[in-house]
């Protein structure tokens, strides 16, 4: 091969691994910024909300959370872990909307004892209603602000013919959201446990309707609580929603349907109430009512044939009531026993 080729040759192959060597550090030198600009710079932490907040929700212990925070986004209105005590947020109100993963900020949140802190926590036309409560009625203090529950009455009607007396629960209203016991909706932390106490009041969330079958209620007999499984809240809402009795609305977004259905679900439920009488638990007790007169009339109406629960001595059986026929013959009312 000729002198000069060879030279060529060589100086070309030079060449070619220099460009390759200059393309390897020009990539290599591009890449590095990019991994640097990938690294979010570390801020302190801030309290978000760990789900949806609409307004008059409770604050409870899983509902915010502190998160890490870009520092120069972070806002003075904003609540900064160590600086910030979480356990004395518990129980304050949501008084502006507020989406999953969004900043928790002072303005945000009304707290126990500030002006208009109960008419936050509750919903449109809703009401307010205080009930006493004892640790046997109260579920023993298990019962916290944000919980649902159900309003039971036990109550004793004693007969005017010496009788044995009727005893009866029965279930008045069910899903009513727990506001405040013992006029504070604060839950108490111990070592990130939530501490059970007992209380002597609970305030209820209430329609105006609900509000004066509450009222009434006290006066005739004993109102006790019963816990709700959260499981029950979103078994009603599929079995509304299975019948029709509750429609998401047409070309709602996945959003609002969201709010609705959750609004739905928490609604309280007046109606559909179950009872027990004493007779259902041991066959010694009444399982009607004592006096036929106690029976619903419509008012100013006739009197409608009714039936009521007479004692029969002697046998066995005497603890089980005979049937008797109230009957209204223009102004004469007669007692006659069924099978005679």
């Amino acid at each position: 091969m000729d002198k000069k080729k060879l030279l060529l040759l060589i100086g070309a192959l030079v060449i070619a691994v220099g460009t390759a060597l200059a393309a390897r550090s020009l990539l290599t030198g591009a890449g590095s910024p990019q991994a640097e600009a990938a690294q979010v710079p570390k801020g302190p932490k801030v309290l978000v909300a760990q789900r949806g907040l609409p307004v008059g929700t409770i604050i409870t212990a899983d509902s915010v959370s502190f998160q890490l925070w870009p520092k120069e986004m972070v806002q003075d209105a904003y609540f900064i872990d160590g600086e910030a005590d979480i356990n004395k947020l518990l129980g304050t109100v949501v008084r502006y909307p507020i989406t999953a993963g969004q900043p928790v900020t002072q303005g945000a949140l009304v707290a126990p004892g500030d002006r208009g802190f109960l008419a936050a926590a509750l919903g449109a036309g809703m009401r307010a209603v205080t009930i006493p409560v004892s640790a046997k009625t109260g579920v023993g203090g298990f019962v916290f602000p944000g919980d649902h529950v159900d309003l039971m009455l036990t109550q004793t009607v004693t007969p005017k013919d010496g009788g044995n007396p009727l005893k009866a629960t029965e279930t008045i209203l069910r899903n009513i959201r727990v506001l405040a016991t013992d006029q504070s909706t604060e839950t108490t932390l111990e070592e990130g446990k939530t501490v059970v106490r007992e209380f002597r009041t609970v305030t209820l969330e209430v329609t105006p309707k609900m509000a004066e079958k509450v009222s009434v209620s006290q006066s005739v007999g004993t109102l006790s609580l019963s816990l709700r499984s959260l499981a029950d809240n979103q078994t009603d809402l599929d079995r509304a929603i299975a019948d029709g009795s509750i429609k998401v609305p047409a070309g709602a977004t996945k959003e609002q349907e969201e709010k609705f259905l959750s609004q739905a679900m928490n609604r309280p439920i007046d109606g559909g109430t179950t009872f027990v009488t004493g007779g259902d638990v041991s066959r010694f007790q009444r399982r009607t009512a004592p006096n036929p007169d106690m029976t619903a009339k419509p008012m100013g109406g006739p009197v409608a044939p009714q039936i009521a629960a007479a004692p029969v001595v002697g046998s066995p059986s005497s603890y089980r009531p005979r049937p008797v026929v109230r009957v209204t013959r223009g102004n004469t009312t007669t007692e006659e026993a069924a099978g005679k």
